[in-house]
């Protein structure tokens, strides 16, 4: 059976220092996916924006500055409230959002809770997916007699 952590809110698209605006998202953690984050911003719009990323790294941004390329994470606080910043980049640009840290934090202990560090693989079925590749099947038999006749002859013919 496979889960899915959905919570949806809005973050704030830095523009400059002075201005921002609000973009409504959804953060999604499936089981299936146990070592993943989504998340969709513009949910309502035309074209919603895409991003996946470690969950590993949505962990530790909560406490710590974290990543580097393409998704950057840390926290912050700005005017008596803590927030978590996320950098992304991409080809078609670049963004930095802010969320709102107590609601991202309660969202992962969420995804957390499901699927604890370091029993992600056990969600992936690796070991029965290999299992039931290398399983030996009837036809296997026939691949595996011998399709020729030994050299050695039964009457003492030479």
């Amino acid at each position: 059976m496979h889960t899915v952590v959905k919570h949806e809110l809005e973050l704030e698209l830095v523009l400059s220092p002075e201005r921002s605006i609000p973009v409504p998202a959804r953060l999604m953690y499936r089981t299936e996916d146990p070592y993943a984050v989504h998340i969709t911003f513009h949910i309502d719009s035309s074209f919603p924006v895409h991003w996946t990323f470690a969950r590993d790294l949505l962990v530790e941004g909560v406490f710590r500055p974290c990543g580097h390329g393409d998704v950057r994470i840390w926290p912050d606080r700005i005017e008596r409230r803590t927030v978590l910043c996320m950098a992304l980049s991409s080809p078609d640009g670049d963004a930095l959002l802010e969320a709102p840290s107590s609601t991202v934090a309660a969202w992962v202990e969420r995804t957390l809770r499901l699927v604890p560090p370091g029993t992600e693989t056990e969600r992936l079925g690796i070991d029965a997916a290999l299992a039931g590749l290398l399983a030996p099947l009837p036809a296997d038999d026939l691949w595996l007699s011998d399709p020729w006749p030994p050299d050695e002859s039964t009457d003492g013919e030479v």
